[in-house]
């Protein structure tokens, strides 16, 4: 009974022996980052509970919280990185009411012009506008030269983050292997510390959620189904940077034509998976660089770019509306189709199942050029290009041209076509649908000459070689990074007498074209495109030029105040996660003083045992 007694008690030593070690490993961690708590288990060794012995030395956490940290993990890391961007976008423009924000120079300008409309024979005025037109150019191309740093800066971060999370799946699978090949709870428990740790690091990078296996490994997969890391098989990530980005680079899942980077998941078994496409990635810091370099910066930059051809076109541009003839269509005149240029659009609004959507033709100089609607001023609409025809064109001419790109094939919309009129002279439109035509034409023919058109002068011009701004869409996208490339026209900068021109043949000092100027600058309608994200996304947006400036500014200021606000409730998120997990996981001192007084009892007990059976065998013995 005695030898009973003698091996309870050694064993019960040694358990106990074992969990105080355990405690004094929480209380030494209890700072430790990613240290979890650990626990003890006994299990019975002999008949009638006569034994002890330690059952499992266990992490003590609440799985549901941990999924959570993670969660609001990636959460947290997506707005971050998203308010710090927007909120440098939205001080590129400056502060309204500042005398260097984008407002203030816009509105200097137009005063210039309304000054000089009031005192037209002051050569001083005339300077003042060019210098102020001179001044709004340089702004916008400096905003979006900065926005396109900003991709590039995104770009760079994308590489090296790639890079760290490829890491990190490299070394969660390696611990894979060492949790399952590991005996030793003790050690085990730190290897899972370990592992954890990085899987919450993961997150903050993209979306992440684990499978956990009946081996002690885990299984790492994107919520959107991507397997990242299967037991000791890591998953390969690269990213192809492509350095310096431009207004032109812009991903596509064709790798021929994408001309920004993207990150490659190479499975073990050798099959690759673009991360870089939408929706691959849902939160996380990557997550959002991507949508800022793909998708936001690239709508900034698209806003510009509407602006500076708004600013540029606004001046040159005018529009016609086509007159309804006695057979139902609608008649353009031949004199306004033989000022068209590539670029200038015809408008065909349809009824279309109780609705109406536009027809937009755009005009070439190139036969078959193919025409992105995102590219033109409705997104929405049905899009085509017509050639221009040779001159000098008839109406038959350009009726063929117009009937040739309503046709396709395929049709864009049954029954729609075009034909020259009886009387001579008109193109008119038909259809039964038809429900009026308008063409948008830029009336000068050049940069460097002012005669022929009035008032509309060339103000603004694309680039060094100071070409038309037309909205050309042969070859390269004239709309595409214009905001970078302009400027004041050279002729205008050498002579600024035109800008007070009487007609487009007199040089007389007269208020009338600095008057439509400005007119056409502040009260004048133009088209911006729905793809600016201004107005709406389902139809082409309505307003003055320095209207849309206004409209842009502040909606890159709702926008960063927007992902500021998300930014914070992310953050109290995060720490609330961040504290339910640390409730179930984290050390608590006081708890473990209790717990170790409790040990240091049981230890004294089973010591007393001991010492009680050895005096009862030196007694036997005696005998």
């Amino acid at each position: 009974m005695s030898v009973n007694a003698l091996n309870t008690a050694t064993a019960g030593l040694q358990a106990t022996q074992l969990a105080i070690g355990i405690v004094s490993q929480n209380v030494a961690n209890a700072g430790t980052a990613g240290y979890v708590k650990r626990t003890v288990s006994t299990v019975s060794t002999a008949p009638g509970n006569a034994g002890v012995a330690v059952g499992t030395v266990s992490r003590t956490f609440d799985d549901a919280a941990l999924k959570q940290l993670r969660l609001e993990t990636s959460g947290s890391a997506y707005t971050a990185t998203k308010a710090d961007i927007l909120a440098q976008v939205d001080k590129l423009y400056g502060t309204p009411g500042d005398p260097t924000a984008l407002d203030a120079s816009l509105n200097a300008f137009t005063q210039a012009l309304q000054k000089l409309a009031a005192n037209p024979n002051l050569a001083n005025a005339r300077t003042t506008v060019v210098n102020a037109a001179s001044t709004v150019a340089a702004q916008i191309g400096s905003i979006a030269g900065s926005i396109q740093d900003l991709r590039t800066g995104v770009e760079s971060r994308l590489s090296a983050e790639t890079q760290q999370a490829n890491s990190l799946l490299t070394s969660i699978a390696s611990l894979n292997l060492k949790a399952a090949s590991t005996s030793d709870d003790s050690v085990r428990a730190g290897i899972l510390d370990q592992r954890d740790q990085q899987i919450t690091q993961l997150s903050s990078y993209f979306d992440v959620k684990t499978v956990d296996q009946r081996d002690g490994t885990v299984t790492l997969l994107t919520t959107s189904g991507v397997t990242l890391v299967d037991r000791g098989s890591a998953t390969t990530l690269s990213f192809d940077g492509r350095g310096t980005l431009s207004a032109e680079s812009a991903y596509t899942t064709d790798p021929t034509t994408r001309s920004v980077g993207t990150i490659t998941a190479t499975t073990p078994g050798g099959g690759t998976i673009d991360l870089g496409e939408s929706g691959a990635l849902r939160s996380g810091s990557i997550a959002a660089e991507l949508e800022l370099r793909d998708k936001i910066l690239p709508q900034a930059q698209r806003q510009l770019d509407d602006l500076a051809a708004g600013l540029s076109q606004a001046l040159t541009d005018k529009s016609v509306t086509g007159t309804k003839n006695g057979s139902g269509g609608f008649d353009l005149n031949l004199s306004d189709l033989q000022s068209i240029k590539p670029g200038n659009t015809i408008t065909i609004p349809v009824a279309s199942g109780g609705s109406v959507r536009n027809i937009n033709l755009v005009a070439s100089a190139q036969a078959g050029t193919k025409v992105d609607p995102s590219q033109t001023n409705d997104s929405n609409a049905l899009v085509r290009a017509f050639t221009i025809p040779a001159a000098p064109a008839s109406e038959t001419d350009f009726a063929s041209a117009i009937k040739a790109a309503l046709d396709g094939p395929p049709p864009l919309v049954s029954g729609v076509s075009a034909a020259a009129t009886a009387s001579s002279g008109k193109v008119s439109v038909t259809g039964s649908s038809v429900q009026g035509v308008t063409a948008a034409i830029t009336v000068p023919n050049s940069t460097t000459s002012f005669t022929g058109s009035f008032p509309q002068i060339p103000l603004f011009v694309d680039g060094s070689g100071a070409a038309l701004i037309t909205g050309s869409l042969d070859g390269t996208i004239q709309r595409t990074g214009l905001a970078q490339r302009l400027g004041v026209n050279p002729s205008l900068i050498s002579d600024t007498s035109p800008l007070v021109a009487a007609s487009a043949t007199s040089t007389l000092p007269d208020s009338v074209r600095p008057q439509y100027l400005y007119d056409a600058l502040t009260s004048a309608k133009q088209t911006f495109s729905s793809s600016s994200g201004i107005g709406g996304i389902n139809a082409p947006h309505s307003a003055s030029v320095v209207g849309f400036a206004q409209e842009v500014i502040a909606a890159q200021g709702a926008a960063a105040t927007t992902a500021q606000s998300l930014d914070e409730g992310q953050s109290v998120a995060l720490s609330t996660a961040q504290g339910r997990f640390a409730a179930t996981a984290g050390v608590n001192i006081d708890e473990e003083m209790s717990r170790l007084i409790e040990l240091q009892t049981a230890y004294t007990a089973n010591a007393r045992v001991l010492t009680a059976a050895r005096d009862m065998l030196d007694t036997l013995l005696r005998i």
